[in-house]
C-alpha cells in the first residue's frame, strides 16, 4: 500500500516514514556478510535479456556494516540456509536526497520496472558528494508494498522553480529546500522572510501569492532548517546550507 503521493510529487528534502509488512520467505544462502532470501514481491523480467535475476536478494549482516531498510525476523545473524523467516521494513525515518526518473522505465531484471527511484538517507546521515554510493534507492510505486508517509516537507508552500522576493527585495529561485539561487549574482545564501511570490508557471494567482505571504509572515529559513534537522538528525550538504 502506497500513500496518496505519486512518485513525481516527492522532492529533495522530504522527510518520509517507511514501513513494509513483514512477509514469509525462506533463507537460500548465508555468508559472513550477507543472508540471501527468496524475494517475495518482485518477479523475474523475462524480456531483460542482459540481466538475469535469480529471484533472491542478499541482506547484510551486522558484520557488513551496511545500511539496509529491509530486515529479517529473526535477525540476519541468527539465520541459516533453509530457515523460514519474515522480511519487511520496520518503521524507518529517511530523508530524500534525490529523485530519479526513467522514461522508459529502467530495466533491472525484475518486474515491475521502476519509472522512478527515491534516493534516501538514514537518520543521522548528511549527504557527502565524495561517497558515490551513499544513498539507498527505493521504487515508490514498485511491487514491494512499501507504505510511505510524508512526515515533513520544508517549504511545502513553494513549488520547485518558484521565484520569490524576500524582505530585502532580493529575488531568488527555489530549486529545493536547501538549494536557493539569487538573481543578483552575489554570494548565495538564504532568503529573509517574509517572501513574496513573483512567478509560478507565469504570474501567480492571488490565492497562491497570499498563501506564500501568510506562510512566511512569521518564522524564517532557519526555523525550517531546524524542524528538518530535528527529524533527520542531519544537516544539508555544505553547499546547500
Amino acid at each position: 500500500m502506497h500513500n496518496a503521493f505519486m512518485s513525481h510529487d516527492y522532492r529533495p528534502g522530504d522527510v518520509l516514514l517507511l514501513e513494509c509488512p513483514f512477509t514469509e520467505t525462506a533463507v537460500t544462502g548465508v555468508t559472513r556478510y550477507h543472508v540471501s532470501v527468496r524475494w517475495p514481491w518482485l518477479e523475474v523480467d523475462p524480456q531483460a535479456e542482459s540481466i538475469r535475476w535469480n529471484g533472491q536478494r542478499a541482506l547484510p549482516t551486522p558484520t557488513a556494516r551496511e545500511w539496509e531498510i529491509f530486515r529479517t525476523e529473526p535477525a540476519e545473524s541468527t539465520l541459516k540456509p533453509g530457515d523460514a523467516c519474515l522480511v519487511g521494513i520496520p518503521a524507518t525515518v529517511v530523508h530524500v536526497q534525490a529523485v530519479h526518473r526513467f522514461d522508459p522505465p529502467l530495466v533491472t531484471g525484475m518486474l515491475p520496472r521502476p519509472a522512478s527511484y527515491l534516493e534516501v538517507l538514514q537518520q543521522g546521515e548528511t549527504h557527502d558528494s565524495s561517497f558515490e554510493d551513499q544513498g539507498y534507492t527505493i521504487d515508490p510505486a514498485g511491487g514491494e508494498p512499501i507504505r510511505i508517509e510524508l512526515f515533513f516537507r520544508p517549504y511545502a508552500f513553494l513549488e520547485l522553480g518558484d521565484e520569490v522576493a524576500d524582505r530585502n527585495g532580493r529575488a531568488w529561485r527555489f530549486d529545493a529546500a536547501w538549494n536557493w539561487h539569487p538573481f543578483d549574482g552575489e554570494q548565495a545564501g538564504t532568503p529573509t522572510w517574509p517572501l513574496k511570490l513573483i512567478t509560478r508557471h507565469g504570474e501567480p494567482t492571488p490565492t497562491e501569492a497570499e498563501e506564500v505571504g501568510q506562510a512566511t509572515a512569521v518564522g524564517s529559513h532557519s526555523d525550517e532548517l531546524d524542524r528538518w534537522s530535528v527529524l533527520t538528525h542531519a544537516r544539508p550538504a555544505a553547499h546547500q546550507q
